[in-house]
């Protein structure tokens, strides 16, 4: 699976209070979520996006409190997928577990730049920035977690199955 979009550009050490802040937390409606996706970090980010667009950030993306508001706004607010140098273990494990796809590539997050277009190939694992044409090796994902993150997260991914089981 490809998925392709414009990038959005962040630094380093972006914590869940930036990605969802907590004075939002008293709901877990994803559409509310989202409507407040990355506004303490830049509170123009929800204007600027289209679904399918991706965050591209620095090392330790997603520090901080264990949330799971925080992959679930941004995958409400329709952003395909997230590239960082490093992930924060809790948010790492959190992104897959919502259904959102996250790719740790620190010299695509260090080289790609915002506003450029991209295209992720899920099966490889190959990010490539369509401006230059370059292309940066990271980590495929294996079929059952393209399944996972297809059926919206592990929670949808387990009904189905058990339901499947069950037929």
């Amino acid at each position: 699976m490809e998925l392709k979009g414009k990038v959005h550009q962040f630094g380093d050490d972006v914590n869940t209070d930036e990605i969802i802040p907590a004075r939002y937390l008293n709901t877990s409606d994803p559409m509310e979520l989202a409507k407040h996706a990355m506004e303490d970090a830049d509170p123009e980010f929800v204007s600027k996006m289209q679904p399918g667009d991706f965050i591209v950030a620095g090392k330790n993306f997603g520090c901080g409190s264990s949330r799971e508001h925080a992959p679930i706004a941004l995958k409400a607010a329709g952003i395909a997928g997230v590239i960082a140098g490093s992930f924060a273990r809790i948010f790492y494990r959190n992104a897959f577990n919502m259904g959102l796809a996250i790719f740790e590539c620190p010299e695509a997050a260090a080289e790609i730049k915002g506003g450029q277009q991209i295209s992720v190939d899920m099966d490889s694992g190959v990010i490539t920035d369509l401006s230059t044409g370059k292309k940066y090796p990271s980590q495929a994902i294996p079929p059952f977690m393209q399944e996972l993150l297809s059926d919206g997260g592990l929670m949808a991914f387990v009904k189905k199955h058990l339901e499947a089981k069950s037929a």
